[in-house]
């Protein structure tokens, strides 16, 4: 599999997120853990990225339900991600991605992107972006808060934002284990192709402790390395529930790390 993000290192983070999201939607086949779309509550979980052993960002996934629109019940899913100490002595980062889903279909309604940015490693950016999903006229409009920049992307059948696609199989559905398992997304950007092949593994969970867990790994070829390949490794719980438990990515450079630190329900 191929992927080009930026060109910088640490905007590479933001993709790592995205993919660690979609890849935990990897289930057993069964009903996931679901949320009664009409009983307001909320699923988060917490990470902790590292680079080189030392914290870079936290990132928090939230996972809600409760919302209505046009007197229809919504999911809304969320990722926030902010550069820690000492992190933030050479960037600064606060990005947030959030997605309004249809509980019944789990169909994309709204893909906002909030990017906050700047350091001597990042390239400086301060937008925010909509994306709002037409699935009967198979197309995307994608417009910048504040502009009058506007774009329509088509595509030919059904098309999900990252954040819709795991709220999908962590919520309602699974895919068989042991198998290649692709995905195609709509980033706000482009369409992504991903590829992961799935095993059973075991983990040691800061919050778990030892569990029966699932493997995805794929090959990855980075421009930022001159096309260098390095390896995406993801494990999750191979119970119903299916919490992401870590990503952990191997560079050229060395080995970064998303942990899960906390799980919380209310």
């Amino acid at each position: 599999m191929r992927i080009r993000p930026p060109g910088s290192i640490l905007s590479l983070f933001l993709l790592w997120v995205i993919v660690f999201l979609i890849a935990s939607s990897t289930g057993a086949g069964e009903q996931g853990p679901g949320l009664n779309a009409e009983v307001g509550n909320e699923r988060t979980f917490l990470y902790t990225a590292k680079k080189l052993g030392l914290p870079a960002l936290k990132a928090t996934l939230h996972i809600g339900n409760g919302y209505k629109e046009g007197g229809k019940p919504r999911y809304m899913v969320g990722v926030n991600v902010i550069s820690v100490t000492p992190s933030t002595l050479f960037f600064r980062m606060k990005n947030s991605f959030t997605s309004l889903i249809e509980a019944d279909s789990f169909s994309p309604i709204r893909y906002i992107r909030e990017i906050d940015q700047e350091g001597l490693f990042l390239q400086k950016k301060h937008y925010t972006e909509i994306v709002t999903f037409d699935p009967l006229r198979h197309k995307a409009t994608v417009e910048k808060k504040g502009s009058a920049e506007k774009r329509e992307v088509f595509f030919p059948s059904e098309a999900y934002d990252p954040l819709a696609m795991f709220a999908r199989y962590h919520l309602k559905e699974g895919l068989p284990l042991d198998t290649e398992v692709r995905m195609s997304i709509f980033d706000g950007v482009r369409f992504r192709s991903l590829l992961f092949q799935t095993k059973g593994s075991r983990f040691s969970s800061k919050v778990l402790g030892e569990v029966e867990a699932v493997l995805l790994e794929s090959t990855m070829a980075f421009s930022s390395f001159g096309d260098r390949e390095g390896i995406l490794r993801i494990w999750y719980s191979a119970d119903r529930n299916r919490i992401p438990l870590c990503l952990e990515l191997v560079l050229p450079i060395g080995l970064v790390r998303f942990e899960l630190e906390e799980i919380r329900e209310s």
